[in-house]
């Protein structure tokens, strides 16, 4: 995992093209989850877009950091948390991402006056969203406790779906030089903004290519200890990393992310 401190749209301004603005997660159980995060992270919620069913918008302070929306009742799909892409045209990011390799599941679609979005999956299969931002540029705070650190996307060679994503979004790409690692830091403007790990074999038949969202935490310890109490799981324990030390956990419907405490720490920015 790579810091990206400085990602949030600033002074009203757009995310540029190609950087993680948004995370969401579709999920059955609207109430629970809401309580969960809400106990989790000091989320407060409002009602967001309701294009594709119940949404809400994660607050914290005030800010906006994250989504979550109810699947329909007869959707069996995968609950996990997806990263949102910029994109300046998303039609266009659309039509690429087709052109490429992957597929576009939902959109484009306009969600009412908030933007235009559509959900895709990369050319190993990877689910991510693509945002095109109008009255909502986005996550509006970063660098503090119960906001969205990092995004990694976990698939079996890190080197040829990175093509598809320096294609699609026109990445810069830094490749890890070590023998034993096989991993990818995509950068927009020589900034690290999201991460490709080739894990090979290791990846979970279960899962299959996934991308994985961390959320910084003041304790990383202390937050996994809220994590079971509130009957989420925990997955990896907590280790020590060059960039903090970090956990994976997953909240009671199955979505997995991970808790971060970074090394070093900024005053949370916002867009508003």
């Amino acid at each position: 995992m790579t810091e990206a401190r400085g990602s949030a749209g600033l002074h009203g301004e757009t995310y540029p093209p190609g950087t993680p603005c948004w995370v969401s997660l579709m999920v059955h159980g609207m109430a629970a989850t809401q309580d969960f995060y809400g106990a989790l992270f000091g989320w407060e919620f409002r009602p967001g877009p309701q294009q594709l069913g119940p949404y809400v918008r994660a607050l914290l302070d005030g800010h906006e950091v994250a989504g979550i929306g109810q699947l329909p009742s007869d959707r069996h799909l995968p609950i996990a948390w997806t990263p949102y892409l910029a994109s300046a045209d998303v039609d266009k990011t659309a039509a690429m991402v087709r052109h490429c390799g992957g597929t576009v599941g939902v959109g484009p679609l306009d969600a009412a006056d908030a933007g235009r979005m559509a959900i895709a999956s990369d050319s190993s299969g990877a689910v991510f969203g693509i945002w095109q931002a109008a009255a909502h540029l986005g996550t509006a705070v970063a660098g503090v406790p119960g906001t969205p650190a990092w995004n990694e996307l976990f698939t079996r060679d890190a080197i040829g779906v990175a093509k598809f994503y320096e294609t699609v979004f026109g990445y810069e790409e830094e490749s890890l030089t070590a023998a034993d690692a096989d991993y990818v830091t995509l950068r927009v403007g020589g900034r690290p903004v999201a991460g490709i790990h080739g894990v090979g074999r290791s990846l979970p038949r279960d899962r299959g290519p996934h991308w994985l969202t961390s959320f910084e935490v003041a304790d990383t310890d202390e937050a996994v200890t809220r994590v079971t109490d509130l009957g989420g799981h925990l997955l990896k324990p907590a280790r020590d990393t060059p960039h903090g030390r970090v956990a994976t956990v997953a909240d009671p419907e199955g979505a997995v992310f991970s808790l971060v405490h970074t090394l070093v720490h900024t005053e949370g920015r916002t867009n508003r």
